[in-house]
């Protein structure tokens, strides 16, 4: 398992309501799964609990084998360097830097840069024109897509993604998810993702549902408890 979750609780005050009560499921390597549910339900506090960008009040978190839920921020960080995809709906570019610097960035960070890899994915996502642009150049949906390259530069064996195709149109965010489970597939990394549209979820392998802090099947899923 790329991922397992097992009991997790997060509450943000001492003795205050949980955001999130005992959830648990995991997820396989390759795997695709839908996270959805109203806003305030803790799908974002989800994601960022399983990216170490918080800290959980109860229960445990593995991440490729590992248990993360004691890390040191600087253990985090090197986590999502090595082994977490990151991909969120504000894109997060680099502005003084061309498509190119902005797709190697994160991979160079985890001296796991691969320049063939990260020109494949150029041109399989449709920016291999645009690589000496700068992201104020480009549109939404390009920007996007050079968000998601630069988060499988590195091949994840995780990719954590919170609504990335929110702030585009109907027909670009339906070719931005393909194109992300497609290389996805490819780079043969499990994707984790946050939506609030039940077309998009529809393509994804599982689907879970977030209801009040606990999770629930949306859809046949084997590995939820």
């Amino acid at each position: 398992m790329v991922l397992k979750i097992a009991n997790l609780a997060k509450r943000y005050a001492e003795g205050g309501e949980a955001v999130l009560k005992d959830v648990s499921f995991d997820m396989a390597a390759g795997e695709t799964l839908a996270l959805e549910g109203e806003s305030g339900s803790g799908k974002s506090t989800l994601l960022h609990l399983v990216a170490g960008l918080d800290r959980v009040s109860g229960g445990r978190i593995e991440v490729d084998g590992a248990d993360i839920t004691g890390y040191s921020d600087a253990q985090s960080a090197q986590m999502r360097r090595r082994v977490v995809g990151l991909i969120f709906q504000q894109f997060n570019l680099i502005p003084s830097l061309t498509v190119e610097s902005n797709i190697a960035f994160h991979a160079r960070l985890a001296d796991r840069h691969d320049a063939a890899w990260a020109a494949h994915l150029a041109q399989v996502i449709g920016l291999d024109a645009h690589l000496q642009k700068y992201p104020e150049a480009l549109s939404g949906g390009q920007q996007q897509r050079v968000a998601i390259a630069r988060a499988l530069a590195a091949r994840p064996r995780l990719l954590l993604a919170d609504e990335p195709t929110g702030n585009l149109d109907e027909t670009t965010a339906d070719a931005v998810l393909k194109l992300m489970l497609e290389t996805a597939a490819e780079a043969g990394t499990a994707l984790l993702m946050v939506t609030h549209s039940p077309r998009q979820a529809a393509r994804m392998q599982r689907r879970l549902t977030l209801s009040y802090g606990r999770v629930h099947a949306a859809s046949p899923a084997r590995h939820v408890s």
